[in-house]
C-alpha cells in the first residue's frame, strides 16, 4: 500500500473516530440536561426506553473506537492492509468498505463459518 492511499485510511479513520467522540459527548450534554421529574409512566417509560436505545449504541460505538485505535496503530507499524490471519493484502475495496477490517475477506468468510459452526 502507497503512501497516499494510507493518509486517505487514516484520514477516514481519523474522521471516524471524532465523528463517535462528538455524538458521545452529544448524548452527554442531552442525558445530564434532560429533567428527570416525568409524571406519566408511559412518557417515562419511553424515555428509559430510548435511553438505554442510545446507551446500546454508545457500547457500539465504544467497541468500533477500540479497533479504529488499533487500524491507526497498525498504520503507524506499517501492517495496516495486511491480513492478520495469512499475511496477504487486503483488498482496497474491502478497507474502503470497512477501514478497521483485520482479514481479507477469505479469512474474514472462514471465521465467520467456523463462528456459525460453533453456536454463536
Amino acid at each position: 500500500m502507497n503512501d497516499e492511499q494510507l493518509k486517505k485510511f487514516k484520514a477516514q479513520l481519523e474522521e471516524m473516530r471524532a465523528k463517535i467522540i462528538s455524538d458521545v459527548e452529544q448524548t452527554l450534554t442531552d442525558m445530564t440536561t434532560q429533567t428527570g421529574n416525568i409524571p406519566d409512566p408511559n412518557d417515562r417509560a419511553t424515555v428509559e426506553s430510548d435511553r438505554n436505545f442510545e446507551l446500546r449504541i454508545r457500547d457500539r460505538e465504544r467497541k468500533l473506537m477500540n479497533k479504529i485505535e488499533e487500524a491507526l496503530a497498525r498504520i503507524d507499524e506499517g501492517t495496516y492492509g495486511i491480513c492478520d490471519s495469512c499475511g496477504e493484502d487486503i483488498a482496497e475495496k474491502r478497507l474502503e468498505a470497512r477501514p478497521v477490517a483485520k482479514y481479507c475477506i477469505d479469512c474474514k468468510t472462514k471465521q465467520e463459518q467456523r463462528e456459525k459452526a460453533q453456536g454463536r
